[in-house]
């Protein structure tokens, strides 16, 4: 990967900052838990130091966090006998984008520079993407995706939320609106906002509509190339974060917000495209089911390996709470031409043609959750695994069919003892998810009560 700023990128980005009175300059990273970290930088330092030879830094340690930002233990990066060194965020200018709801504000999107070594940390999931994209690129592939994210949102400030402790929070709607126009219009107020603020930084939405759940919403993202596809998901899920906020409303891209509630998916739908993305390449009108013989492999390769990358669709406790039977979360692993109960659904047509793949929930990390996808549809080309034939029926009732992992201590099992996974991410970058993941089990295991158990054991044991 280049670590290069054309001069011409550069030209055009101090030209926006000139134009548009810039003041500030977001310099973000996506973390592990997919989350934006980084800094506000004042313009003239950005262009100075940002982009210049003498470039902006922070601790890696960002990348061995808990999420309450607790360094943690064991990780090979960085640790306390390292002092948790610095790296360089260098900027991708072709994410730059202005921020209307934000005075004079822009953002840009970085990775992890190791000036010790002189490349970027393999560990960062923006980095893990490309490497995987490059990977796909050199055997003649590419990818282009579309993320289709559901959240709940509520009348409550993040910081009512959380002085209830989430509980007996209002949501927007009173009662299941799965595609009502009436409630659509009575949330247009803000779903309308995030619909054109959104666009107009070039995250480019296509619809939005109200879910089934009380208060659920989903917009949809218009499909780009793979990474930037991931870049648009992990702006477009802070955003909406923040124009809640500003409305005084609270949105939650939990996976499940409530027992009693539907989950929140993240349906990534995925097609394949030479390696220059100009020709699609899945649609064959002769071949059986149309599927031409390189899209079957990539999807014989995503199917095949859904136990050993699930980890990376399914990424925290709350992940698993979500795939429960008939619920619209798949649990069988299967291809459906365009059927729900599947895991892979086959969508589209000729140009369109598409697989979704309906595992993640709306918690996934896109960088993570998409270079698991990549990793195995490469697996499946260059081994020719055929998909299998579509699956006709209730795929939740078929006990013949394998199981998507329904415990996270399972699905870490699955992608530690994995060699297609070590051999797609490669050690460092495998070890380093491991342990992630593992940390975050033990975690939920040993450091906390819940109020389930409150409830079934206070008084009753």
């Amino acid at each position: 990967m280049s670590v290069k700023v054309s001069k011409k990128d550069k030209e055009r980005v101090q030209k926006l900052l000139h134009d548009n009175d810039i003041q500030t300059v977001i310099c973000a990273m996506p973390d592990l838990w997919g989350r934006l970290v980084g800094k506000r930088v004042m313009t003239k330092a950005f262009i100075e130091a940002g982009l210049g030879d003498e470039g902006l830094h922070g601790s890696v340690y960002l990348f061995c966090v808990d999420m309450d930002m607790e360094p943690q233990a064991g990780y090979a990066l960085t640790d306390w006998d390292r002092g948790f060194q610095d790296c360089q965020f260098l900027p991708d200018l072709s994410s730059f984008r202005l921020i209307p709801w934000m005075d004079r504000t822009a953002i840009v999107l970085c990775d992890p520079w190791d000036e010790v070594s002189g490349e970027f940390l393999p560990i960062a999931p923006r980095v893990i993407l490309k490497q995987q994209l490059e990977k796909i690129k050199k055997v003649g592939f590419s990818l282009k995706c579309a993320t289709e994210l559901e959240f709940f949102l509520y009348r409550d400030t993040y910081q009512e939320a959380w002085d209830k402790r989430f509980q007996n929070l209002t949501p927007l709607s009173r009662y299941r609106a799965d595609y009502h126009i009436l409630q659509s219009s009575y949330d247009e107020n803000i779903i309308g906002r995030m619909r054109d603020q959104i666009n107009a930084t070039g995250v480019e939405i296509e619809f939005s509509k109200s879910e089934w759940g009380l208060g659920q919403q989903e917009i949809n993202l218009k499909y780009a190339e793979a990474l930037e596809m991931a870049d648009r998901h992990i702006l477009y899920k802070t955003w909406v974060k923040e124009l809640s906020a500003q409305q005084g409303m609270s949105a939650s891209f939990m996976a499940k917000i409530g027992i009693e509630e539907v989950g929140s998916s993240c349906h990534i739908h995925a097609s394949l495209w030479d390696a220059k993305g100009k020709k699609p390449l899945g649609w064959d009108a002769d071949a059986p089911h149309n599927m031409s013989n390189d899209f079957s492999h990539f999807l014989g390769g995503l199917t095949t390996s859904t136990p050993d990358f699930a980890l990376l669709y399914l990424p925290t406790i709350n992940s698993y709470k979500r795939l429960q039977p008939e619920s619209f979360a798949p649990t069988a692993i299967a291809v459906g031409q365009d059927n729900r109960t599947a895991a892979f659904r086959l969508v589209g047509h000729e140009t369109s043609y598409r697989v979704e793949n309906r595992i993640p929930g709306a918690d996934v990390n896109p960088y993570l959750a998409i270079a698991a996808m990549a990793a195995s549809g490469l697996h499946g080309i260059e081994n020719g695994i055929n998909a299998p034939a579509p699956y006709d029926g209730n795929a939740y009732l078929d006990e013949s069919l394998e199981s998507v992992p329904l415990r996270m201590g399972k699905a870490i099992e699955n992608f530690r003892s994995s060699p297609i996974a070590l051999a797609g991410f490669g050690e460092t970058v495998h070890a380093h998810l491991v342990h992630y993941y593992e940390r975050e089990l033990e975690a939920y295991e040993k450091e906390c009560i819940t109020d389930w158990e409150y409830f079934r054991y206070f008084e009753r044991i």
